[in-house]
């Protein structure tokens, strides 16, 4: 089992207003506390030093970096919520994969469930899993295969990492899901939150914040 070391440092604050708060997360933050004490350290503890009243909306896996959104009242946090639940709100992430998908645009549609005997590993289960679709998109090629946009039409757990694995094109660096090559092609999980569109609480005016790729 490998020890919690999260990144140091200060956040990176995107946005903030009377409503709502959005980071750029690192990579290896959790996004909120793990279990026991040496998991305390964590993006929303971290936020709410600087804004105490801010509360959490969505999660980042750990490994994934990007755009991550806290709320800063309850009323303010059910309607983010609501949106998040809904597909209210459009998100688009940046992944590197191993090899070229083909086609180069298209949509992974696989039901996926808790693979519990593995936790926390998910699992392609086409009896009980809960309909998932990702849409991905070929930006470019590199030495190991493609970068992806990837735009999840819903969102279930570990969903972009288990479906690119699903079709044979897992993402690099990732810990779980990958084969050893893709694995040892990156020093991290190559999967960051970079667009990110949603209403705001109080005016209903469209936001959208970008966050750029840090690989």
């Amino acid at each position: 089992m490998s020890v919690y070391a999260p990144p140091q440092g200060k956040l990176a604050y995107i946005h903030t207003d009377a409503d709502l708060i959005v980071i750029d997360k690192q990579a290896e933050l959790l996004s909120v506390p793990g279990r026991g004490p040496q998991k305390a350290d964590c993006a929303i503890s971290r936020v709410q030093a600087d804004y105490p009243d801010a509360l959490t909306v969505h999660r980042l896996d750990m490994s994934t970096s990007g755009l991550l959104v806290f709320a800063r009242s309850k009323a303010a946090q059910r309607h983010l919520a609501i949106q998040f639940e809904k597909g209210g709100v459009e998100k688009t992430y940046i992944a590197d994969v191993w090899g070229s998908p083909d086609p180069v645009t298209g949509q992974i549609d696989l039901p996926l469930a808790q693979d519990w005997p593995n936790r926390p590993r998910q699992k392609v289960d086409t009896e009980n899993g809960k309909p998932s679709q990702t849409q991905y998109e070929t930006l470019a090629s590199h030495a190991n295969g493609a970068r992806l946009r990837l735009t999840p039409r819903t969102g279930r757990t570990h969903q972009l990492r288990l479906h690119l694995s699903a079709i044979g094109h897992p993402i690099l660096g990732d810990d779980i899901y990958a084969h050893t090559a893709a694995l040892g092609a990156a020093t991290r999980l190559h999967l960051h939150a970079n667009r990110l569109t949603l209403r705001q609480p109080t005016t209903q005016d469209w936001l959208t914040f970008a966050a750029s790729v840090p690989f």
